[in-house]
C-alpha cells in the first residue's frame, strides 16, 4: 500500500537518494527543499519550497502522513577558537531547531496515520570526540537528545529514530573529498576503509520508515564504516 512521506531536504544527497527510492516504490513522496532538482519530474513526486531556518516557514501536506525525513545539515569544521557564536547558532539553527519546526508542523498529519515513523540525523562526532567538530557535535548532540525524547513522549503511535553518519560522499562534503589525496585519507580512517554512499544511508532510512523496523523507536544507529566503535591494530 503506498505511503505518504515527507522528505525534507530531498533535493541533493542522501535525501534525492531517498526521495529515488521511495518514488521507485510507489510511495506518495513530498520534497520540501530551497531549490528543486530532477525530481520534480518522478512518478508520485511532489515538490515545495520551505526554508528550515524560517520560523514562519509553512509546509503543504496531506491530511495523513506516513512518515518524515528530515535531512538538512551543516558540516562546519573549525578550531575552538576561530569558531563564532553566529557559527554555533547556525548550526543550531539548520540541524536542531529546523528538525525541531518541521516535526512541529508534520505532527498532526504524522498523528492522523494512526502508525508513523520520524527519522533524524546525526554524525558520529556526537559518540566519538573528534577535533575541530565543536560545533556540529553540539548541534547534533542536541538532535540525538530530541529523538529519545520524542520517542518516549510520541508512543505508541510515532516512531522517531536517528542515523549517526560518518563522512558520506554528498555534495555537502565536497569540500572535504576535492581531490583523491583527501578521498583517500578519509576512506582510511575508516576500518572499512571507504567514505559512506548515499544510496546506503539512504535505504537505512527507508528500513526506519517502514514495518521491517516496526519495534524499533529511540534509536541512534551508527551508519559510520565502523569508525565510532572499532579501532584496528
Amino acid at each position: 500500500m503506498a505511503r505518504n512521506i515527507l522528505i525534507i531536504g530531498g533535493n541533493s544527497g542522501v535525501g534525492l537518494s531517498l526521495v529515488k527510492q521511495l518514488s521507485a516504490g510507489g510511495d506518495s513522496v513530498f520534497s520540501a527543499s530551497r531549490s528543486d532538482s530532477e525530481i520534480s519530474n518522478l512518478p508520485g513526486v511532489q515538490t515545495q519550497s520551505f526554508d528550515v531556518t524560517r520560523k514562519d516557514g509553512l509546509l503543504d501536506l496531506p491530511e495523513s502522513l506516513d512518515g518524515m525525513v528530515y535531512c538538512p545539515g551543516t558540516i562546519n569544521l573549525k578550531p575552538f577558537a576561530r569558531l563564532s557564536d553566529d557559527d554555533f547558532q547556525n548550526e543550531l539553527e539548520v540541524n536542531f531547531l529546523g528538525a525541531v519546526r518541521a516535526i512541529r508542523l508534520t505532527l498532526p498529519s504524522l498523528k492522523k496515520a494512526g502508525k508513523a515513523s520520524i527519522v533524524l540525523f546525526s554524525t558520529v562526532a556526537v559518540q566519538t570526540g573528534l577535533p575541530y567538530h565543536a560545533s556540529i557535535s553540539g548541534a547534533k548532540g542536541a538532535v540525538e537528545g530530541l529523538t529519545r525524547s520524542l520517542a518516549a513522549e510520541f508512543s505508541p503511535s510515532i516512531r522517531v529514530n536517528c542515523l549517526a553518519l560518518s563522512l558520506t560522499d554528498t555534495p555537502l562534503a565536497s569540500n572535504l573529498l576535492g581531490s583523491e589525496e583527501k578521498r583517500k585519507a578519509s576512506a582510511d580512517r575508516h576500518p572499512l576503509k571507504r567514505i559512506g554512499d548515499p544510496d546506503e544511508v539512504a535505504a537505512a532510512a527507508r528500513f526506519l520508515l517502514g514495518a521491517d523496523s516496526g519495534f524499533m523507536t529511540g534509536q541512534v544507529l551508527q551508519i559510520d564504516g565502523g569508525i565510532s566503535t572499532l579501532k584496528l591494530l
